[in-house]
């Protein structure tokens, strides 16, 4: 014994009341209070299973400050969540590394705009496509149209644009200098579309061909309302997924909290910015 306290440099005593003592596991750390918070999470988890500790922990403290109670931190609702077996499944694939070209984010509202389509297929094969812009700042959905069983058109770029100038501005032509971000899809691309973004005041901007990371913005929106809304809903059809859309859409801008914009929502961040 001597000796083994001699190697450590630690005192004989000190070694034997470690070894008088049985060794005492802590079990998980919890709060009385947790009790408390488990309804409203569990409320927003059945609603919104797609979401993760730290979107569930926005909604619930923006509920919290709505009754004029304290707010929590995400780790304990991380806790709470793991204990009762409510978080995500852990993502294992592997995804290979992309370089970003370009700066898409905004510091402002209303001088980048960012606009892509996805597709929305029903359980009968009908196939519903979207077309969109959003703000590179506040991540607002300015302005969106969409079609059952048909292609996007250069005339419903051209629609979309002069819309979203109208919303915004109240006017037909923006008054500074208010860019456009796309790819490289024909109906933007088209001489007629370039020529509506002339007499609208609109820059017109193109992704590098193949890079669709270089509009991260509207690719995060095309992830978002596939994962978050289509994917949790039954569509049987193309007139479902028609008549849900604006729910959807209004619920992202509204509600939806973005990482990006410290876990609010769109307009919560507009409202917040003014």
């Amino acid at each position: 014994m001597s000796a083994v306290a001699r190697t450590l440099n630690v005192a004989r005593s000190h070694i034997n009341e470690r070894r008088s003592k049985t060794a005492k596991l802590r079990g998980p750390y919890r709060k009385a209070e947790d009790a408390g918070l488990l309804p409203a999470i569990r409320a927003i988890v059945d609603a919104r299973p797609t979401y993760g500790y730290r979107r569930v922990t926005a909604l619930l403290n923006r509920e919290l400050r709505l009754r004029g109670q304290p707010t929590v931190n995400a780790k304990r609702v991380l806790r709470i969540m793991q204990h009762h077996g409510l978080t995500l499944e852990r993502h294992t694939a592997s995804r290979p590394g992309r370089t970003h070209d370009g700066i898409v984010i905004a510091l402002r509202s209303n001088i980048r705009w960012c606009s892509d389509h996805l597709e929305i297929h029903a359980r009968n094969r009908e196939v519903v496509r979207i077309l969109f812009v959003l703000d590179a700042c506040d991540r607002e959905v300015i302005a969106w149209s969409a079609v059952a069983n048909a292609g996007i058109s250069g005339e419903m770029v051209r629609d979309l644009m002069v819309t979203a100038v109208e919303r915004c501005f109240g006017t037909i032509k923006v008054p500074h200098a208010v860019e456009w971000l796309s790819d490289n899809g024909s109906a933007y691309i088209a001489r007629d579309t370039a020529d509506t973004a002339r007499a609208l005041g609109l820059t017109l901007l193109f992704t590098p061909v193949r890079s669709p990371q270089s509009n991260g913005m509207s690719e995060a929106f095309v992830k978002t309302l596939k994962r978050d809304y289509a994917r949790v809903t039954i569509l049987p059809d193309a007139d479902t997924i028609l008549a849900l859309l604006p729910e959807w859409i209004e619920d992202y801008c509204e509600v939806h909290p973005h990482s990006g914009l410290k876990f609010r929502s769109p307009r919560e961040f507009i409202s917040l910015s003014a």
